[in-house]
């Protein structure tokens, strides 16, 4: 039986916190502040607290984010939130910054060449765009020739994503069989040629069996021509490694890699 007391040690620290707050923190707060608590104890306060929420009609909610807790309000009071932070909202990832970002969540650790292979064109000024935004982090070197870098997604991320984990990603065969068996509306086959690329065996280790899609149009249309110079990105076919591990050596500012590169071409909107 967890006590009152308990109870709202843990709600209290978890408001106060400006950041999601893992159990072994809260623990170790209150252990050098003399009350003893369990992690199983912090996990059943935060299930009791939210099922007091839920009985009594609160507009929020304790929710697991990156690992940690943190209030939310609930998300059918999301529109109204919303518009009261209209001005504040941050920038949109441009439709190309969302797709490396969706290559480097399913694939990491995953190399920049890896994902310009998938894409089919440079994504220097990508990369460094998620790097700067600390959507995506770096992991490692790969032990392949050159000891390419090797990125991975950060809890930035999943906070911005409302997930815990990347377990609690949609996994490819269920985006698969949604893109299969229904119409849906701003899907363009320059989508479903990236989620083909993203979900083929030959383009990286899967752990979902690779399953190729075709578009589910009325009028079977061709490819989007708006869609291939959105970004005005450009091919680099003649881009290696050693030129790319030149720009970024040990100790160097990731940031400034390529500075030059071309002006920004996020079409300027807000992330999430």
């Amino acid at each position: 039986m967890i006590s009152t007391e308990i109870k709202n040690i843990v709600e209290s620290m978890i408001f106060a916190s400006e950041d999601e707050i893992t159990p072994k923190q809260i623990k170790d707060i209150t252990d050098r502040s003399g009350v003893r608590i369990s992690i199983s104890e912090i996990e059943e306060s935060v299930k009791l607290l939210n099922e007091e929420y839920l009985i009594n009609s609160k507009p929020f909610e304790i929710l697991s984010i990156a690992g940690g807790y943190t209030f939310a309000t609930r998300k059918e009071y999301g529109r109204f939130i919303g518009k009261l932070f209209e001005d504040k909202q941050k920038k949109k990832l441009s439709q190309s910054a969302l797709e490396s970002l969706s290559i480097i969540a399913y694939k990491q650790p995953i190399t920049r060449s890896e994902i310009e292979f998938i894409r089919g064109v440079n994504v220097d000024y990508i990369v460094n765009s998620l790097l700067e935004k600390d959507l995506i982090t770096i992991t490692g070197r790969a032990d392949s020739p050159g000891r390419p870098i090797l990125y991975g997604t950060t809890k930035t991320f999943l906070k911005l994503l409302g997930l815990n984990s990347l377990d609690d990603l949609p996994k490819l065969k269920e985006i698969n069989e949604i893109l299969k068996n229904q119409e849906i509306e701003g899907i363009t086959e320059a989508d479903i040629e990236l989620f083909n690329s993203v979900n083929s065996p030959e383009s990286g280790s899967v752990n979902e069996t690779g399953h190729q899609l075709e578009l589910l149009t009325s009028d079977n249309s061709p490819d989007n021509p708006e869609y291939a110079d959105e970004e005005n990105e450009y091919e680099n076919p003649e881009k290696t490694e050693d030129e790319e591990f030149r720009n970024i050596s040990d100790g160097e500012n990731i940031h400034s890699i390529n500075e030059t590169s071309g002006e920004d071409k996020t079409d300027g909107g807000s992330i999430i």
